[in-house]
């Protein structure tokens, strides 16, 4: 079982700020509230990767990133949440993560390990994190709750040059199940942007802000 993330995988993300690599294949999907998101058919699965590319005006990029790790906090803003915790395993930490979905689907639920780089690229700070779904013997699935298998994510952060933030962060999702396309789209059409604007809320609101944000 491959844990680790390569230090190419860290320097692909934090590299997208500067020059989004978009390849044959890569459609424009939407643009909405500040992001430009775009996807690329996966022949193998039948669903779409995608790219994020935006910014959130009033919130420091290190506040994102320390907001976005923190799992507690999470599950008092985000209203998608049933349950979120970490638990230790042989090779180290993992996530176990349970969305919400509305009825009459089931809940999805995730198992997987991120890690976060606090990077200075030339005088520049970036701030990288990357996910990846596993899965663990001991953690088995639950009747009912229809596992995700397929999970990948990356976010680069840095500075917008003012008080907010450059956000870069790709995203595959398998949510597996008889999920309708047109359900799948229109989620990753408004809920990638939902999210982030909740994250930007999260931020202006985060109880552990340090003084100098």
């Amino acid at each position: 079982m491959e844990l680790a993330f390569s230090e190419e995988q860290f320097q692909e993300a934090w590299q997208e700020l500067d020059r989004p690599m978009l390849s044959e294949g890569w459609e424009l999907f939407t643009e909405s509230m500040g992001m430009t998101i775009y996807r690329l058919y996966d022949q193998e699965s039948g669903l779409y990767e995608y790219k994020v590319f935006g910014g959130l005006p009033d919130c420091p990029p290190e506040l994102f990133a320390d907001v976005y790790m923190d799992l507690d906090y999470r599950k008092q803003w985000d209203q998608f949440v049933k349950a979120l915790y970490e638990t230790t395993f042989e090779e180290g930490k993992a996530i176990y993560w349970e969305v919400k979905y509305p009825f009459p689907l089931s809940n999805r639920d995730y198992l997987y390990v991120r890690k976060r780089q606090d990077l200075n690229i030339d005088g520049r700070k970036i701030w990288v994190i990357l996910a990846k779904s596993i899965s663990l013997p001991d953690i088995t699935e639950k009747s009912g709750i229809i596992r995700v298998t397929g999970y990948k994510q990356s976010l680069a952060i840095e500075s917008d040059g003012t008080n907010g933030c450059k956000v870069y962060m790709y995203y595959f999702d398998n949510p597996g199940g008889m999920i309708p396309s047109w359900l799948i789209n229109w989620t990753a059409k408004s809920g990638v942007p939902s999210f982030l604007t909740d994250m930007q809320k999260a931020c202006n609101n985060y109880p552990h802000k340090k003084t100098k944000y």
